[in-house]
C-alpha cells in the first residue's frame, strides 16, 4: 500500500506539472497573440482560474497598467446613453449643447425628457461591465473602402453591431454584413429600423428629442431645418438617447475642440468604447485611392464630409488611428 500510495503522489506531481507546464505555454502564447481563437477558451478559464481581469475577453478596454494618452481621456463615469436620472444639464453643457443648432424657442428641456421617458425605457444600460462580461462590439462607418472587403461575415460575428445614418445593407451583405443592433442617427438622418434593432438618436437640440416623440407617435413634426421623416418604423422599447453631456465630453477630451462638433461616425466610436470590452472599426477612413465617399455610392468623388467645415476629418481620423495603436480598437481598413 505504501507504493500505491507513492505511486499516487507520483501521478498527482505529474498532473500538477502538466497543468503548470500548459497554463505557462498558454500564458506566453495568449500574451504574444491574444487574438488567436483557439485559446480563447483556454485564457478565459485561466483568467478565471488565477487574475480577474476587468472583463472576460483576452484584452479589456480598461486595463490596470493603462495608457497614459488614453487614461487622461477616457473618463468611464460618465454615461453614454441617456436616463432620467442623468438628464439634469449643466448650465455649461446647456449652452453648447443649445449653441450646435441654434433654435429661436426652444420648448422646455425638462418637460420634454419627462415626455420622452414616459414613452421610452428609463435605465442606465450597459453599464454592466465587469470580469464576466465579454462585449464585441464592431462600429460600421460607410467609407467606400468597405467596397470588396468582404468583412460581411466577420462584422456579423460581433455581439454588438453598431451602423449610423443610412448605411444600407441590402445588397451590401458580403461587404458590410446583414445585422444592425444598433443604429445611430439624428432626425435629418433618420431611416426605418427593424424591431430587433435599437435606435440611437443624436440629439442636437430640444427639438430633436420632440422629434423622436412625435415620430414614434403622432408624427406632427414635419420639419427641423430641412424636412424630416413625420413618422418612423423602430421598437419604440429600444430607443436610446446619446447623452448631451456625454457628447460635450467627446468633443472636448477626444478631440480636444476640433472641427465644430464630432462627426456620428466618431461619436459612434467614442459610444463603443464606453460600452464594449473589445471593438473592431470598420468603414473609417479614405478609401485606398484617398476617395471620401460612401460604400452605395458609385461615384467615388461624391466625398462630401470632406468639405462641410463643420467636422475635423483628419483630426477624428488621427484619433481613432491612435486608439488602433494603443490597442484599444482593432481597425479594418478594407481596400
Amino acid at each position: 500500500s505504501m507504493a500505491l500510495g507513492k505511486r499516487r503522489k507520483a501521478r498527482t506531481l505529474a498532473l500538477l506539472f502538466c497543468v503548470a507546464t500548459f497554463t505557462t505555454l498558454l500564458f506566453s502564447y495568449t500574451l504574444r497573440d491574444p487574438s488567436v481563437y483557439f485559446f480563447k477558451f483556454a485564457s478565459r478559464l485561466s483568467d478565471n482560474l488565477f487574475s480577474r481581469g476587468p472583463c472576460a475577453c483576452g484584452q479589456c478596454m480598461t486595463e490596470p497598467e493603462d495608457d497614459p494618452w488614453f487614461t487622461e481621456r477616457f473618463n468611464q463615469s460618465i454615461q453614454p446613453l441617456m436616463s432620467r436620472e442623468n438628464s439634469a444639464l449643466s448650465d455649461e453643457t446647456f449652452k453648447w449643447w443649445q449653441w450646435l443648432q441654434s433654435e429661436r424657442q426652444p420648448a422646455n428641456f425638462s418637460w420634454v425628457v419627462e415626455e420622452l421617458f414616459q414613452l421610452i425605457p428609463d435605465g442606465a444600460l450597459y453599464m454592466d461591465a465587469g470580469p464576466e462580461r465579454c462585449r464585441t462590439c464592431a462600429v460600421v462607418g460607410n467609407s467606400g473602402n468597405l467596397k470588396g472587403s468582404q468583412y460581411g461575415r466577420l462584422i456579423d460575428s460581433s455581439d454588438f453591431i453598431i451602423r449610423m445614418n443610412q448605411a444600407p445593407t441590402l445588397g451590401f451583405e458580403e461587404d458590410v454584413g446583414t445585422k444592425t443592433t444598433h443604429h445611430v442617427m439624428y432626425p435629418e438622418s433618420a431611416k426605418d429600423l427593424d424591431n430587433g434593432t435599437s435606435l440611437v438618436l443624436i440629439p442636437f437640440k430640444t427639438l430633436d428629442l420632440q422629434w423622436i416623440i412625435s415620430a414614434l407617435t403622432t408624427g406632427t413634426i414635419k420639419h427641423t431645418y430641412v424636412p424630416v421623416m413625420s413618422r418612423i418604423k423602430a421598437n419604440k422599447d429600444k430607443v436610446v438617447i446619446y447623452s448631451p453631456t456625454f457628447f460635450k465630453y467627446v468633443y472636448e477630451s477626444w478631440l480636444e475642440g476640433h472641427g465644430r462638433y464630432p462627426s456620428t461616425g466618431f461619436l459612434s466610436l467614442l459610444l463603443a468604447v464606453h460600452i464594449c470590452d473589445k471593438v473592431s472599426v470598420f468603414g473609417f477612413g479614405a478609401d485606398q485611392y484617398g476617395n471620401w465617399h460612401h460604400y452605395w455610392e458609385e461615384n467615388s468623388l461624391a466625398g462630401a464630409f470632406r468639405h462641410t467645415g463643420v467636422h475635423d476629418g483628419d483630426y477624428e481620423y488621427n484619433v481613432t488611428l491612435l486608439l488602433a495603436d494603443k490597442h484599444k480598437i482593432q481597425m479594418f481598413k478594407g481596400r
